[in-house]
């Protein structure tokens, strides 16, 4: 069994749900943990969790949302947090100053009120940081959190750090990527260190990359890391498998 530990399912990416999640399972991936990232995406998936057992829930603002939440939004992100019993986390949060940092202030402020509610309500955050590095670390170390650095391409320093941290470290599609740096730096980590994640509709692995992405491509990814670690794909699916037990008891 393997479980997709990030992925973002909305029916404008995909025309029916019913197909996805049966491929899914035909794929075996038999969990999928949902990220919603702003208001419209968090009020549509709030129901396919409801609708599927197989649909668990992280809610969150991405940095992206930074100049639009209110006061008001974060107390009804909250509430929803607290009373949906499918939601395993907080995320995706955290800091993206790819494009700039001209709203650098409002980001960080956004990000520490949601680490706060993690915090207070002991639930597991899902990180978003992109170059961001020293600033996503030093507002982790302000808080008793833990979670998944969501989509981690960073170096061994790096990921050395969070790990250190009490962080595991989500692999995605990125890490089969010709000219990426990720397999290199897996192979200096273990296996007890990282979760296996798609980031769908984004980021499909080779060789579909540029394709639509989706949770059935999981195995593809773990078959790329298992090659990498000279293991079984089933041992990369039994280790990361419990590792997501460890972070989220499901």
């Amino acid at each position: 069994m393997y479980i997709d530990t990030h992925c973002h399912l909305e029916k404008a990416f995909y025309n029916n749900i019913d197909n996805v999640i049966l491929d899914n399972r035909n794929a075996d991936v038999l969990k999928i943990i949902v990220s919603g990232c702003n208001k419209d995406e968090i009020l549509e998936v709030v129901n396919y969790a409801l609708e599927y057992e197989d649909v668990y829930l992280t809610l969150g603002f991405h940095p992206d949302c930074a100049t639009k939440v209110s006061d008001e939004d974060i107390n009804w992100l909250r509430k929803i947090l607290v009373e949906n019993e499918k939601v395993i986390g907080v995320g995706e949060i955290g800091l993206d100053y790819h494009y700039g940092k001209e709203d650098e202030v409002l980001q960080l402020d956004l990000f520490a009120k949601q680490l706060k509610i993690a915090e207070e309500l002991h639930l597991p955050v899902v990180i978003h940081s992109r170059d961001a590095t020293e600033d996503t670390i030093n507002m982790l170390k302000k808080f008793k959190v833990k979670g998944v650095i969501h989509c981690f391409s960073g170096s061994l320093e790096t990921a050395k750090t969070y790990i250190k941290m009490g962080y595991y470290l989500g692999i995605g599609g990125v890490v089969t990527f010709k000219n990426s740096k990720l397999g290199t730096t897996l192979q200096s980590l273990s296996l007890d260190n990282i979760v296996l994640e798609t980031d769908s509709p984004y980021l499909a692995p080779v060789p579909y990359r540029g394709s639509l992405n989706s949770s059935k491509n999981i195995p593809v990814i773990a078959e790329y890391i298992a090659n990498l670690y000279d293991v079984s794909v089933q041992e990369v699916a039994e280790k990361t498998t419990e590792n997501v037990k460890k972070i989220y008891g499901i």
